[in-house]
């Protein structure tokens, strides 16, 4: 692609340059309020070579730009020092965040433009100098690397297993997926994603270089390093050329920009952002998404209003029972028949029926503390290995979650541990993409994050509320796939709990906390109004573990009639698996 930059232009003439500069800017100024009214999100990547003047052309935007409403990120090079020091590298952890966790963070919201000064292409091409050279400088010494061999046996022990083949995946090809899934998740949810790669001849980046090398005041962004890079200029371009062809994406195209004629990049530049917010602007809103946001907005589930089931008569029920079943069937009808994952063939159930038998007070007494401790032993050595793990716990209302969440807890160093809960949505988070939330809500590397619900809120309790409409929800399984394999290939241990309890059991309990004094701040009137939805929550739980139950994330349903063995079970689980992990050879 590269190629294609043609250097032979003669340069423009100044006033000419100004003449249509300032049309363009004054163009994109005025496009640049609508689309902050009408809730179109702008995302500008600037990559190119050092040198080339990437952050000279933010700046000339910036100049002109509404700066409320725009915002800069500017990625740091890969520290190779602090990368070679880093315990979890041993045990196939990639960082203390995930690679693409600092893109999401800085994402602006819907109706924003958000600049990055190099990006998520920048940090593979680094990534994958320093795994192939040990350095970001092409040519340095060559990194050791191991295969290992899959673990049979349980189901747990083949997901371990399925995790570590993904953790040592093709450096460029975990690049590609990860671009390709975070540009199309932003375009459909509402952003223009717009590539610019800033070239320059070798002859072009040596001058320019030289120059801010030579200058006392510039020196410090031209160090040696950076100065010898110019001699892998070659190998450089092929990497380049192979990564910009390999992520040219329809939704999300590269735009090459000849970085030695300033002001011809300028407009073309300015050009590019105007003809982009023309075209999204020009297209007809989405009704079905923009009526299920304003419903978001206000939280619609918890206005509703209606007798309980312990007021209506059986005629009452019967036809409550019946609505809730024809909007399941309709929803389950919607919902994709397949993933592009490849899922597991046989995904666990969440019936509702719980046929085991009853823990002894005793023995669940002796038992917890067991787990317990050795839970805590584990956790101080994975603290050591810097290797992330995450808890996920997803559920019927009173069937335990909380319990079981403080039975971990209890077993972990308060300094370790982060408890993230997922009420409402906040404003500026409806008005990012959904799972930008979680993105943001992430344990570092060595650390445990517990999820009290989670990322599976959108294709849940959105799903049957009307949160999100149905091109929304359908597509999310997928979304939902492609984050769990970021956190997966990040190195993260990732366990997803569906805790699972039987109707009748549910609604002894709904009572018991409605009579107890020091309970009955747990139960709400929608406690009762989702209980009503059960058939509609069924469907979509069924629907959820159909197409999210994948090889390297299963779903694990933890029957929790007894709430007891629950916890012991969900704790042998969980150190079952850490134990995979720490001993993997």
């Amino acid at each position: 692609m590269l190629e294609t930059v043609d250097f032979s232009l003669a340069p423009l003439p100044k006033e000419e340059y100004r003449q249509r500069r300032d049309a363009l800017m004054k163009r994109l100024v005025v496009l640049q309020q609508q689309a902050r009214e009408r809730g179109v999100g702008l995302v500008v990547l600037f990559e190119g070579w050092d040198g080339a003047g990437k952050g000279s052309r933010i700046s000339d935007l910036m100049y002109h730009l509404d700066a409320r409403a725009t915002s800069v990120h500017v990625t740091e090079n890969l520290d190779v020092e602090a990368a070679r020091a880093f315990a979890g590298s041993e045990y196939g952890v990639t960082g203390f965040y995930p690679a693409m966790q600092q893109f999401w963070q800085a994402l602006g919201m819907r109706g924003t433009i958000t600049f990055y000064d190099r990006g998520w292409y920048t940090v593979a091409t680094q990534r994958m100098l320093y795994a192939e050279y040990g350095d970001l400088v092409l040519g340095g010494r060559s990194a050791e690397g191991g295969e290992n061999a899959k673990e049979k046996g349980r189901p747990m022990a083949a997901a371990i297993a399925e995790a570590r083949d993904e953790r040592h995946i093709d450096s460029l090809r975990r690049a590609l997926t990860s671009a390709a899934d975070f540009e199309r998740q932003l375009v459909d949810d509402g952003y223009l994603v717009t590539k610019f790669f800033v070239h320059v001849t070798k002859e072009a980046q040596r001058k320019r270089l030289v120059r801010l090398h030579d200058d006392p005041a510039t020196r410090w962004r031209v160090d040696e390093r950076k100065l010898a890079s110019v001699d892998a200029y070659e190998e450089a371009y092929r990497l380049y050329d192979n990564l910009l062809e390999g992520s040219d994406f329809s939704y999300a195209p590269w735009h090459l920009v000849n970085g030695e004629d300033k002001r011809r990049a300028n407009l073309e530049i300015a050009k590019t952002l105007v003809d982009a917010l023309e075209a999204a602007l020009a297209a007809a809103p989405d009704a079905e998404a923009a009526q299920a946001a304003a419903k978001a907005q206000a939280n619609s589930a918890g206005a509703l209003t209606g007798a309980s089931c312990a007021e209506r008569t059986p005629e009452e029920a019967a036809r409550v029972l019946e609505e809730a079943e024809r909007a399941a069937a309709e929803a389950s009808a919607r919902a994709p028949r397949a993933s592009r994952f490849r899922l597991l063939p046989d995904p666990p159930e969440a019936d509702g029926k719980d046929s085991a038998p009853a823990l002894d007070p005793e023995v669940y007494k002796r038992e917890l503390k067991e787990q317990q401790k050795r839970l805590n032993r584990l956790e101080m050595e994975m603290y050591q290995k810097r290797i992330p793990l995450m808890l996920m716990y997803e559920g019927w209302d009173a069937a335990g979650k909380g319990g079981n969440i403080k039975r971990v807890a209890q077993a972990l160093d308060a300094r370790a541990y982060t408890i993230f809960p997922s009420p409402a949505p906040t404003k500026p988070e409806l008005l990012h993409p959904h799972l930008w939330r979680y993105w943001t809500r992430l344990p570092k590397a060595g650390h445990v994050g517990i999820y009290d619900r989670s990322w599976y809120g959108r294709v849940l309790v959105e799903r049957v509320e009307g949160f999100a409409s149905v091109a929304e929800w359908t597509r999310a399984y997928d979304e939902i796939n492609e984050f769990e394999r970021e956190l997966v290939r990040w190195g993260a241990i990732l366990l997803k709990f569906w805790v699972d309890v039987s109707p009748e059991e549910q609604l002894r309990r709904f009572r018991d906390r409605e009579e107890d004094p020091a309970k009955r701040w747990k139960i709400t009137d929608e406690d009762w109004r989702n209980r009503d939805k059960r058939p509609q929550y069924q469907a979509a739980v069924d629907d959820m573990l159909r197409l999210t139950s994948t090889p390297i994330a299963p779903w694990i349903v933890l029957e929790s009639d007894d709430k007891r063995r629950a916890r012991v079970e969900a704790l042998k689980i969980i150190n079952d698996a850490l134990e995979a992990r720490l001993r993997e050879t």
